[in-house]
């Protein structure tokens, strides 16, 4: 034992408790071991050396968040900035003599060759006297270099009077002490002016919590080989809590199967459940016991809506001491909400149905009925679907024009997503209306239409005028229905749609504007609901003005972002975003699609893109959203004579589900196949890619079935089968006039042709890919009379045309015809310069025409343009650096150049750039 004159050793009795003899725990005064499977994390090591060059360090953080093994970890292997003594406290050092007993020893045996004036013991368990304090801070004050005292586990410290003893040593001791302090809860100290006076550094929960590379690290430590799926899956579901990860972690080695426990994995996991319910639940008093059991079915806390659940008045108090003690339960940033950790939330929810079965649906009925009357309708749908009350949840749908969310693509929005369960039994109208438009999303026309009439059906019943919500998201739903509907003779589901569309707008006249602000998607599914239509009629050009107004009415509730934004910040506004992003990305998709029919092949793939992003910030699963921005892009690529691209964007398109099911985007799909399958020069298999008769009637629809057999049958060699299956569209537009055009001048009916061509020429605003079409086939003709001159100025009016948006399919497709005028004109003549960035498949270049560029090459070479390096390409383009190599050395290839500036050059010269 030390000499009595030892700094910390008292009397020579520093060993025992001096009021009962019995001796001081030496495991108490020991560092802990850390895990067997222990993940170095150097980040946090390093906070704590660079921490502890202040007087105090203090580490908070949950149960399991991992401070002591932090702590002991930075003791063995951090190089501390001297000795550490260190003690591990429990729920008896609340009394200041057991504390300041302990801390003496702690002492006493981190410096034990030191020889200062001796520290009285305390003498009862009960206080400690001024002495003892003053002496240790003087003893302090003499230290030759830096002590490091640590105390793990302060939240054990009951009461006030041991924080107000190390307030008093923190306030006096010599600059030398450092004081590192692990605690689930703040400590009992002045804290606010450490932080003003930069004396205190602070390592918080969420700093403690594993990154996903620790979390891997981990898991390999415990001998798996967990792919990125599982970590992420890991991560969600803990947040980085570390024994969370742990348990996980040997759970996992117990089962063998890393993706099947991921996928199953949740709070009621045993170890996990176990360890929370001891550490964390049980140590609550009964009273915050039950409130967290009946809050439970909430995924976030307000405290008036757990009074309401719970009866209670004291909710904002019990979640504040909730919060403060990091017992799972973090605050909202900005607002009065709070959330429970996804796991103790589990825990939570399983100890509620074992102990009252009975109360969940009752909680989730007064959950939604609090949330309904607080504006938030999504998450009153929710709860009244848990508690299996579909009449509530429906009329509060209707009654809340929630018609826009329930109408987007199934698993998209939450509100859909509420009514997945409700049964077909569930009588009344607003149930009806709900799951019709459930049925519309799901592409379910005929299932739509028969819920409708049985809404319709009821409110006759009823023999009332039905509120004015009820009656707009009866016509809504009815307007969405017949937009899609297949009928052609007479033009009816147009007629039908305008109809309903008129209805809508009279409806919408009846009710309060603020309420209409508030619902900008309801005016976007109108005027949604009518390009449609007219596109299936084939008005491509007000099915654009239309898409284009239900685009922009739709993107005036972009406030909310994303619904998932809106949720976490607790908006009001999830349900205009829920509502307005899936049909702002379905009119960006309808747009591109006319976009792409006319020919304005820029604005198509730039308003497509724009679809998928849309599709992206929502959330949408890939088969679940709209098709129609993949099907502009496939027309876009093979229109640009890319046909690898327009092939996968095309796969794209066939795995969203109203591709498969809606009658224009289904034939769309199919004739783009058939124009694949045709340009690879496999007649039949062009042929079978068709729908059948009858699949599609509307007008649109079937014109593209009908111009494309034309096609197959022209390149069979068939000129009266092309002839007649153009006639048997019933249509003179200027494409089928153009399709007439060249069977006959294919025919040798030069005459004839050109009388039709002049017919589609003066017909109002034909495309751009007929426009084309028509000065090639003029160019064929003069060709035919010898007039080569002529040829050679009617090539050039298409190249001039086809340039801007970089149309190459009619060139491909029109013949050796084309290659010879082009030779002709080499070097000598515009429609060579002005064609250089033209290529034809089939055969080798002629002499001087350059390869073309396919779509990623010329991106590459833009960004070339703009004097980026590979590794910032590369970025740009998502592509690896490599790839972004191999596309540069194609395009020095096929520019005939061997450096950048010059193929710029070259590139500008050639109109590429």
């Amino acid at each position: 034992m030390p000499p009595t004159d030892a700094p910390f050793s008292g009397d020579g009795r520093g060993t025992t408790l001096a009021w009962s003899g019995d001796p001081l725990l030496a495991a108490k005064l020991s560092v802990p071991a850390v895990p067997r499977v222990h993940v170095p994390r150097h980040r946090l090591l390093d906070r704590l050396r660079t921490a502890t060059d202040g007087p105090m360090t203090l580490v908070t953080g949950p149960a399991g968040a991992g401070k002591t093994t932090l702590a002991a970890a930075w003791v063995r292997d951090g190089e501390p900035p001297g000795p550490v003594a260190w003690l591990t406290l429990d729920s008896y050092d609340g009394a200041p003599g057991v504390f300041w007993s302990y801390v003496v020893e702690a002492l006493r045996r981190a410096l034990p060759r030191q020889q200062p004036d001796g520290i009285p013991v305390p003498a009862r368990p009960g206080s400690v006297g001024t002495s003892l304090l003053t002496r240790l801070a003087a003893a302090t004050e003499r230290l030759p270099g830096p002590v490091v005292l640590v105390l793990d586990g302060f939240e054990k410290v009951a009461g006030r009077r041991v924080p107000a003893g190390l307030e008093f040593l923190l306030e006096h001791c010599g600059p030398l002490l450092r004081l590192v302090v692990t605690s689930r809860v703040d400590p009992l100290l002045p804290l606010h002016r450490y932080r003003a006076e930069d004396r205190l550094t602070e390592v918080r929960g969420a700093d403690l919590a594993f990154t996903p590379h620790e979390a891997a690290a981990l898991l390999r430590g415990h001998g798996l080989k967990p792919g990125d799926d599982v970590v992420r899956a890991l991560m969600r579901r803990t947040r980085g809590w570390a024994t969370g990860l742990r348990l996980c972690a040997l759970a996992v080695q117990r089962t063998g199967d890393p993706d099947g426990f991921t996928r199953s994995f949740t709070g009621s996991e045993q170890a996990v459940s176990d360890y929370l319910t001891a550490e964390v639940l049980d140590a609550q008093p009964v009273a915050t016991r039950e409130l967290l059991l009946r809050a439970s079915v909430l995924d976030r806390l307000h405290p008036d809506l757990v009074n309401a659940l719970t009866g209670r008045q004291d909710a904002e108090a019990v979640l504040a001491g909730l919060t403060h003690e990091s017992a799972f339960v973090d605050p909202v940033p900005g607002t009065s909400w709070c959330r429970v950790h996804p796991l103790f939330a589990g825990v939570l929810r399983a100890q509620l149905r074992i102990r009252h079965p009975a109360l969940v649906p009752r909680l989730h009925a007064r959950a939604a009925r609090w949330l309904a009357g607080a504006g938030r309708t999504v998450e009153a749908l929710e709860h009244a679907a848990e508690a299996g009350d579909w009449r509530f949840g429906a009329s509060e749908a209707v009654h809340q024009l929630m018609v826009g969310a329930l109408c987007a693509p199934p698993e998209a929005g939450r509100a859909e997503r509420a009514f997945s369960r409700m049964p077909s039994s569930v009588a009344g109208a607003e149930p009806a209306l709900v799951a019709a438009a459930r049925r519309l999303a799901q592409h379910d026309r005929a299932g739509c239409r028969e819920r409708l009439a049985v809404a319709e059906r009821q409110l006759r019943r009823n023999g009332v005028e039905p509120d004015p919500e009820v009656g707009l998201t009866h016509a809504l739903l009815q307007l969405l229905c017949a937009s899609q509907a297949e009928e052609r003779a007479g033009g009816r589901a147009e007629g039908r749609a305008e109809e309903s569309a008129q209805a809508v707008s009279d409806l919408m006249g009846r009710m309060p504007l603020e309420r209409l602000q508030a619902h900008p998607e309801i005016e976007a599914l109108r005027l949604y609901g009518l390009a449609r239509a007219f596109l299936g009629s084939g008005r491509l050009a007000e099915a654009g003005r239309l898409s284009t107004e239900a685009a922009e009415a739709a993107g005036s509730a972009g406030g909310a972002g994303t619904a998932e934004g809106a949720q976490a910040t607790g908006a009001a506004d999830v349900r205009t975003a829920e509502a307005s992003l899936p049909v702002r990305h379905m009119s960006l998709g309808l747009l591109a699609v006319t976009e792409s029919a006319a020919g304005a092949l820029t604005s198509a793939e730039d308003h497509a893109l724009r679809s998928l992003v849309m599709a992206d910030q929502y959330g949408a699963p890939p088969e679940h959203r709209s098709g129609a921005g993949y099907a502009a892009l496939a027309a876009v690529a093979f229109e640009r004579d890319d046909r690898e691209v327009a092939q996968r964007r095309l796969e794209q398109a066939l795995a969203c589900s109203d591709v498969r099911e809606d009658p224009v985007l289904a034939t769309e799909a199919a004739v783009l196949r058939s124009r694949l399958e045709l340009a690879r020069g496999r007649r039949e298999a062009a042929l079978t890619a068709l729908p059948g008769p009858g699949t599609a009637d509307a007008p649109w629809p079937v014109q593209r079935v009908a111009l494309m057999r034309s096609a197959v049958a022209l390149a069979r060699g068939d000129h009266q089968a092309a002839v007649a299956a153009v006639h048997g569209a019933r249509t003179d537009g200027p494409t089928a006039l153009v399709a007439l055009a060249r069977a006959h001048l294919a025919a040798g009916r030069t005459d004839r042709a050109l009388r039709l061509l002049a017919r589609a020429e003066a017909s109002p605003d034909p495309s751009l890919t007929d426009r084309v079409s028509i000065r090639l086939l003029r160019a064929r003709a003069a060709l035919l009379a010898d007039d080569r001159a002529a040829a050679r100025r009617l090539l050039d009016r298409a190249l001039d045309a086809a340039r801007p948006e970089r149309l190459r399919r009619p060139f491909a497709e029109a013949g050796p015809w084309l290659r010879h005028l082009l030779n002709e004109a080499a070097g000598a003549g515009p429609a060579q310069d002005r064609g250089a960035w033209l290529g034809v498949h089939g055969s080798e270049p002629p002499a001087g025409l350059v390869q073309p560029l396919s779509s990623r090459e010329r991106d590459v070479l833009l960004c070339v343009q703009k004097m980026m390096s590979a590794d910032e390409i590369a970025a740009e383009l998502t592509l690896s650096v490599n790839t972004v190599k191999t596309h540069l050395r194609s395009v020095y290839r096929k520019l005939c150049v061997s450096r950048r500036r010059d193929a710029v050059e070259r590139g500008r010269e050639l109109h590429i750039l």
